[in-house]
């Protein structure tokens, strides 16, 4: 069994939406990279005594994505891809976790988009815990992953000239999260 990360203690702790981010990366026409976020997040991590009791639920809200365009937004909730209409959430529950180091680990755990589940694996750093301003207990994680659209059931497809895909099917996509002590 693997120690807590320094600082960090069992309880709950939630996820403030106010200080964090659910973003989202994929090239667009095979040369440039579009990038999005998700404003409406919410989730919890349930810290154990030892890393690998800790449990992590998340989820964000498929009407809240953003990519500064409100076209592609609509697309992007369209049956294209997220269809927000029947799928409006996006979610994520942890199976394992894993140490690399003192502050490095593994996240593992099911993803669901578009009403299709996947386990999906998030390379996460622990940046540390202090006290706000409100003197509330506060810790920061950082996560990665890599997942294909396609295995999510989002078959949209528009090939250009020379071959390229107008939308990636590999999807970046990355987690910058402060945690509030209950």
């Amino acid at each position: 069994m693997t120690a807590l990360p320094q600082g960090l203690t069992a309880g709950i702790w939630n996820i403030d939406p106010v200080h964090s981010e659910f973003t989202f990366t994929a090239r667009h026409a095979g040369v440039s990279k579009v990038r999005g976020h998700f404003e409406d997040i919410a989730g919890t991590v349930n810290v154990g005594e030892t890393l690998e009791d800790s449990t992590v639920t998340a989820e964000a809200d498929v009407e809240s994505i953003s990519t500064r365009n409100p076209q592609r937004d609509g697309h992007l909730k369209s049956a294209d891809f997220f269809e927000a209409e029947t799928n409006p959430k996006l979610t994520f529950k942890s199976t394992g976790i894993n140490a690399a180091s003192n502050d490095e680990f593994e996240l593992i755990g099911d993803l669901t988009m578009r009403g299709v589940t996947k386990e999906v694996t998030f390379t996460t750093e622990f940046s540390g815990v202090a006290t706000d301003p409100n003197e509330n207990q506060v810790a920061g994680l950082s996560a990665v992953a890599k997942v294909d659209r396609k295995d999510f059931g989002m078959e949209f497809n528009a090939v250009l000239g020379g071959g390229e895909l107008l939308v990636s099917n590999k999807i970046k996509i990355e987690l910058e999260l402060e945690l509030v002590k209950a």
